[in-house]
């Protein structure tokens, strides 16, 4: 049997309207070194970016 769906079919994406950002932090350990926390945090417009806690 011939394939109903190609792989263009399946491919095609949706263009999301939020902005992935890379957030890093810096914590202060008691050892007195630093540690670096990252986490990605997805936004709708990328003037809110100053409003990430």
């Amino acid at each position: 049997m011939a394939k109903t769906q190609t792989f263009g079919d399946k491919a095609k994406k949706v263009k999301s309207t939020h902005v992935n950002v890379k957030v890093i932090k810096t914590v202060k350990t008691a050892s007195g070194s630093y540690k670096f926390n990252e986490k990605f945090v997805k936004l709708d417009d990328i003037s809110k970016v100053n409003t990430i806690n």
